[in-house]
């Protein structure tokens, strides 16, 4: 793990969509830098991109609409701490939860139900049920940093640019000697956590014979 311990924090490169590496240039280093509330909507718009077909999230909020509104409710939920970051234009953009940190406000939490009420409908018990699952299969053992969501934006994508924000959101995480944790909602996704340090602690199913979720764990540095 090197390579991640070692790696620039405040900056990702990636190379230009079509290139190889190695004929990258300075155009393909991003800087990063926590996000705030004027990021919202460009931070949202790539979430949605990026999860326009992921399979548990589509199973969950079928409408791509409904599913901007859940990823608004979330990302608004986890910038009252600084640990949601961007690169400039949002080509790639992470959301964390920090050590005792919630997804949720308390009044937020509250507000769940009817938000699946209104956008989920006759599903609702369904999604309420996902949620469930999701929060009772993380890892409560020890303080860690919890990665809620990474996205790439459409045009962006090949550029490596979502491992490489991972990367470097990593080695501020080890910077303090924390572990962390993600669920991965599409298992074509899992080989990449592993390549970062990753593994497998758990899986669970979506109701009604639904996707397969990984909850994975990355031990501290």
């Amino acid at each position: 793990m090197a390579a991640i311990s070692s790696r620039r924090i405040g900056f990702v490169d990636g190379k230009p969509v079509g290139q190889p590496a190695s004929t990258a240039g300075p155009s393909s280093t991003l800087t990063v830098a926590p996000a705030g509330i004027a990021d919202v909507s460009a931070i949202v718009d790539t979430i949605s991109e990026a999860f326009v077909h992921d399979p548990t999230w589509s199973w969950a909020f079928p409408d791509p609409a409904v599913r901007k509104r859940w990823w608004e409710f979330c990302v608004n939920g986890a910038l009252r701490y600084p640990w949601v970051f961007k690169t400039q234009r949002c080509e790639v953009v992470s959301v964390w939860i920090p050590p005792s940190g919630s997804e949720f406000t308390d009044e937020d939490t509250r507000r769940v139900p009817s938000f699946l009420q209104e956008f989920a409908g006759s599903r609702a018990a369904a999604v309420a049920e996902l949620l469930e699952r999701f929060d009772h299969a993380h890892p409560r053992r020890e303080p860690h940093y919890y990665l809620s969501l990474l996205a790439t934006a459409d045009k962006h994508r090949g550029r490596g640019l979502g491992m490489a924000l991972l990367g470097e959101n990593l080695a501020r995480i080890d910077a303090m000697g924390s572990p962390a944790y993600l669920e991965s909602s599409n298992p074509l996704n899992n080989h990449r956590y592993e390549a970062l340090g990753f593994v497998s602690v758990t899986r669970f199913q979506a109701p009604d014979n639904g996707p397969i979720i990984t909850g994975m764990w990355r031990a501290s540095r």
